[in-house]
């Protein structure tokens, strides 16, 4: 049986960089904020869109809490303006996600089913949070594009692990 390998939540995340839709570097994962990361499959994914639409509409809450948002994909820079056109959200939409950093978040990888469905293998859907201290907080990974957490329900998760000083789960194994 394969098995693929996994972060560890209330393990220091290692910071990783990716490319901005609009110029420069965007760093995810250093120590200071509270912030989350959405990995998306990309330009060719309708649902994708729509979740970046629904991230959109709560961005305010989280940023309220303090909690920033920003989305990947392993799309080009030309494929994620596509998606930004579509989606009209007001976080940073990175791109280039490439196979070393799939791995090494411990992501689900699909290949296109057809050309005309991508040009390049994607990651599924996935979600980090990490806290100030530079700890992931939450981690959701899922295998197919309709696995996504629900999103009022992380709001409000988010909410009560801040205001009472919630402690990481899942750190025994």
């Amino acid at each position: 049986m394969d098995t693929t390998s996994k972060l560890h939540p209330g393990q220091p995340f290692a910071p990783v960089s990716f490319k901005q839709l609009g110029g420069g570097d965007f760093s995810f994962g250093a120590a200071g904020a509270w912030q989350a990361l959405f990995v998306i499959r990309g330009q060719h994914c309708p649902i994708c869109k729509s979740y970046l639409s629904e991230i959109e509409q709560r961005r305010e809450a989280l940023a309220a809490l303090g909690v920033s948002v920003a989305a990947v994909s392993a799309d080009s820079e030309a494929q994620t303006r596509i998606t930004a056109e579509a989606a009209k959200v007001n976080f940073p939409l990175l791109y280039g996600m490439d196979e070393a950093t799939m791995d090494r978040l411990g992501l689900y990888v699909s290949e296109p089913r057809s050309a005309q469905e991508t040009d390049h293998r994607f990651p599924e859907p996935a979600l980090f949070v990490v806290n100030p201290q530079g700890m992931l907080h939450l981690v959701d990974i899922a295998n197919a594009p309709f696995l996504r957490p629900d999103l009022d329900r992380i709001v409000r998760g988010l909410g009560f692990i801040i205001e009472k000083a919630y402690p990481i789960r899942g750190t025994v194994k």
